[in-house]
């Protein structure tokens, strides 16, 4: 399934886009744009499509996306048949990285939320406290205009740019062609990892890569990926497995085998803990 590039009006006036999706059902298609994109899911249910990341979404669902990454969400069928007593109902934000010109982001106060963005190109899933706080801003500005509107979505990029609370959806190697831009050390190790993500990476063979000591490298990894390296390669593995599992020409243990896991057990377990479900399942899943 291919995913169709679509391009979003803009208004003359504004420097970036707030408005509601509402209807009998969601019409948009897999698609991707350049646009960031905040979706906050007021009314219906469903299941969401970010890159190889396949799941449910209900109402209050608060999903973060960076450019070029195809996405949908398809509502449950009682939606699309139109027998559902209520609507489908969302608010986004749509917004481009230089919408307050070439220099926005590269002013110091704005490092955190670059980080955030550089993740953001996986997609994440935005929970807790954050997700309130965002939830009620995101309310609020349907009605807001002018310099309100820009204050509220700065206080929005302030919440998720110090946020843990998200869970990425789109695995790493999925959006392996996407190159970061934070730093020439960020782009190294990333680089690295999606050149060798299929064999075994020492920590001491990772940490020399970006020139530094392993307590060092793992407490930088941890700031920037907010995660383990661990946990950051078996999600690149699994998103390499993703892809294979789509072109089903391979069986399931040699994409096991060629992603980099050592044993069809560990392979199955890290891709149900990452995916909610087994490779056999996720495959199937494509042909609905």
């Amino acid at each position: 399934m291919k995913p169709i590039e679509m391009r979003f009006a803009k208004d003359f006036d504004k420097s970036f886009v707030v408005f509601r999706e509402t209807g009998k059902y969601f019409p948009c298609p897999w698609h991707y744009h350049p646009e960031y994109e905040l979706v906050l899911i007021t009314k219906s249910t469903g299941r969401r499509m970010v890159g190889d990341h396949i799941g449910r979404f209900d109402e209050g669902d608060l999903v973060f996306m960076g450019p070029r990454l195809p996405h949908v969400w398809v509502n449950d069928p009682e939606f699309l048949n139109g027998k559902s007593d209520t609507s489908a109902d969302a608010i986004v934000i749509h917004f481009v990285e230089d919408f307050l010109g070439e220099s926005f982001l590269q002013i110091p106060e704005m490092e955190n939320f670059k980080n955030f963005l550089n993740l953001s190109l996986n997609g994440m899933v935005i929970f807790g406290k954050a997700k309130a706080k965002t939830t009620a801003l995101l309310i609020e500005m349907s009605c807001m205009s002018g310099l309100q509107r820009l204050a509220s979505l700065f206080t929005i990029f302030d919440i998720l740019a110090t946020t843990s609370e998200f869970q990425v959806l789109a695995s790493p190697g999925y959006i392996q062609s996407i190159q970061y831009k934070s730093s020439d050390r960020f782009s190294k190790i990333n680089q690295y990892i999606m050149q060798n993500f299929y064999q075994d990476i020492a920590l001491p063979e990772i940490a020399s890569v970006a020139n530094m000591a392993v307590t060092t490298f793992c407490n930088f990894f941890k700031e920037h990926y907010r995660s383990s390296f661990v946990e950051y390669l078996n999600t690149v593995r699994i998103g390499h497995a993703c892809k294979l599992l789509s072109e089903k020409d391979k069986k399931i243990v040699e994409v096991a085998y060629e992603c980099g896991f050592n044993n069809l057990a560990n392979f199955n377990r890290q891709f149900k803990k990452l995916k909610t479900m087994a490779p056999s399942e996720f495959r199937r899943t494509l042909d609905m």
